[in-house]
């Protein structure tokens, strides 16, 4: 190569998908729509899964159609985030004690497995827990103490015997419980043992902050689910109920983004570079 051709680049220049200038704001119209409709959708799906949209309005109705379909998105992701936790848990265990091998122990394939895994078990789940409660044929009373729809105070509205329901309810979220947090003591008392034979109290530091979040996390979302599904209720709990709920439908999903993200290095370093390239452009 004629090295007087060559020269420092400092930006480079996106052609982008054509160069017509009549197809531009075609294009441009087009992708912005395709974007628009994303962000409103995941905008229509928090409103519909948490009480966004019922603090807004005057009369707080919900039809029987949209609480069922409430009810089913909630209960899978709730299921769902219980099991992902306690396989991140395995996850980090492979990071921290067999380091040298994780990329072989924790494969794409296992990886997308495990998830897989975790998505199906939250929709069993929350189609179990539906199709009994559709087979409820009255209720003594349509209003629910709760900011969405949940399944102990809909069978505490119920007419007829949900003694089934209540049974399938504290089974499933019992042994969710049981099996997830056996994973997690596991994982992590592994996890602690390693820590304490690294010689470095630097590095002790460090590995037990990477994990440090995660664990918080855990005890939140356990925590309160312990509380609601598998704890005895007397008729006085709905309120402390409904506050422990809070915790797991708007303080994790406020973690997620500094636990998950904001933390990680490259991820920092990239918002440095970003900060940094704005403040002395």
């Amino acid at each position: 190569m004629d090295e007087e051709n060559c020269t420092a680049v400092t930006d480079f220049i996106l052609l982008g998908f054509s160069d017509a200038p009549e197809l531009r704001l075609f294009l441009f119209l087009l992708f912005l729509s395709i974007y628009g409709v994303t962000v409103w959708g995941n905008l229509g799906m928090i409103a519909l899964i948490q009480m966004i949209a019922n603090i807004l309005k005057e009369d707080k109705v919900i039809s029987f159609l949209e609480l069922t379909v409430q009810f089913y998105l909630f209960c899978t992701s709730v299921v769902t985030e219980v099991i992902l936790l306690a396989v991140m848990a395995y996850d980090r265990f492979v990071a921290i004690c067999d380091p040298l091998l994780y990329m072989v122990t924790m494969s794409r394939n296992l990886c997308m497995e495990l998830v897989s895994c975790c998505y199906l078990n939250g929709t069993v789940c929350s189609v179990i827990h539906l199709c009994l409660d559709l087979q409820i044929p009255s209720y003594r009373s349509n209003v629910i103490n709760h900011f969405f729809c949940d399944i102990p105070l809909l069978l505490s509205l119920a007419c007829s015997d949900v003694t089934v329901n209540q049974l399938v309810l504290y089974t499933v979220a019992t042994f969710s419980e049981i099996i997830t947090s056996v994973i997690i003591l596991i994982s992590y008392l592994f996890f602690l043992i390693t820590i304490l034979r690294i010689h470095s109290a630097e590095e002790r530091c460090k590995a037990f902050y990477t994990c440090a979040s995660h664990l918080a996390a855990i005890a939140v979302l356990q925590g309160t689910i312990l509380i609601i599904y598998c704890w005895p209720h007397s008729g006085n709990s709905m309120d402390i109920d409904r506050v422990a709920t809070v915790f797991y439908t708007v303080v994790i999903p406020i973690l997620n983004p500094l636990i998950y993200s904001l933390r990680n290095k490259d991820v920092k370093e990239a918002l440095r570079k970003v900060v940094s390239s704005k403040i002395f452009s």
